[in-house]
């Protein structure tokens, strides 16, 4: 289906959501600081109350179809986001990044991830309107993605230090101590990179490993790029307060990575499926469309995201209650105990 809203519309949400990503960095740059669980929380639903209003106003201006391709590219885009966070918790464990810095090392790696998204959908939209075949490519990579998701353990995570960071390691001089949110200092008269330069490294090159998992996906759901892109870009607003809001919490959630694998399988095979039924490889049904193959509706796939997040994050929850209770504490007890070790 080809969808089309107002120019005026498309252009001044991209104007406005511009100045707001402006304005949020602004504040960090401003004032770094921890912001509490209050403020944090209020920050989160402001976000996620505007992405309710767009998709609103994206019903009203377009159609149902608009604001349920929104509202299921947000979700998706919003799960892989919180994926994503997670990582982030291990590099800022990882290289001990002061907590009062960790505002801005977030809001440079949504700067990053907004960047290179932006780059893969330009990308990403071109070769889906040159070839539709690349639908098979999309689904298979997405379903690979996803095995993988499910098989993954969080030693490996954590273990894990990619070869730009090793040879850097190797080859410049970086100091042993952060200095401010500095990424170069002097010590000894001598000029010298401090860790956070590593800590840049190390977020930014996860945001193209989830720029390649995350862009596929929403492809799935919508062939629209303003659709595609302010579904990202509402996906990352935010996500620098949840880090402080979700807190010990986020760590917990030990049963996300099947719903993200449920969600990333599901669209895997809603893409080789759309694929099949708009069929041009001459090797596959010499050539025709598919006809029998289903295609799967938008609110159908946001009926998975939706039950397939809550399952996790439910059963998560339980997991997490039941083995603070073997310690003798409340789950919000237990948080606490862990952060002070």
């Amino acid at each position: 289906m080809e969808l089309a809203l107002p120019l005026w519309f498309e252009v001044g949400s991209l104007v406005v959501l511009t100045l707001v990503l402006v304005a949020d960095l602004l504040i960090v740059y401003k004032r770094p600081h921890v912001p509490s669980m209050r403020e944090a929380g209020l920050w989160v639903a402001f976000y996620v109350g505007l992405a309710l209003i767009f998709a609103l106003l994206m019903l009203v201006l377009g159609d149902a179809e608009h604001a349920g391709q929104f509202l299921a590219g947000w979700l998706t885009e919003y799960s892989l986001s919180i994926d994503n966070l997670f990582v982030f918790v291990i590099i800022m464990a990882r290289f001990s990044v002061p907590r009062k810095y960790q505002q801005e090392v977030l809001m440079v790696g949504i700067i990053i991830a907004l960047l290179l998204r932006g780059i893969f959908i330009l990308l990403g939209a071109q070769l889906i309107e040159s070839y539709s075949w690349i639908f098979y490519i999309f689904g298979a990579f997405l379903f690979y993605t996803a095995v993988k998701q499910a098989l993954s353990s969080e030693e490996e995570t954590e273990d894990k230090e990619n070869a730009v960071i090793r040879l850097l390691r190797r080859r410049i001089r970086i100091s042993s101590e952060f200095d401010g949110s500095k990424v170069r200092t002097q010590i000894d008269g001598r000029r010298v990179f401090t860790p956070m330069l590593i800590v840049f490294i190390a977020i930014g090159t996860t945001d193209l490993i989830f720029a390649l998992d995350s862009i596929p996906a929403i492809f799935g759901i919508t062939q629209s790029p303003f659709i595609v892109f302010t579904a990202n870009i509402f996906a990352l607003m935010g996500l620098r307060q949840l880090y402080f809001l979700l807190g010990g919490l986020l760590e917990r959630l030990e049963y996300l990575k099947y719903g993200i694998a449920v969600i990333l399988g599901f669209i895997g095979v809603k893409l080789v499926l759309h694929a099949m039924h708009e069929n041009e490889l001459p090797f596959i049904n010499g050539g025709e469309h598919i006809l029998w193959a289903p295609e799967i509706g938008t609110w159908t796939s946001l009926g998975v995201i939706i039950g397939s997040m809550a399952v996790a994050t439910v059963a998560s929850l339980i997991k997490a209650r039941h083995d603070a209770t073997k310690h003798g504490h409340t789950l919000a007890e237990q948080i606490s105990v862990d952060a002070k070790e």
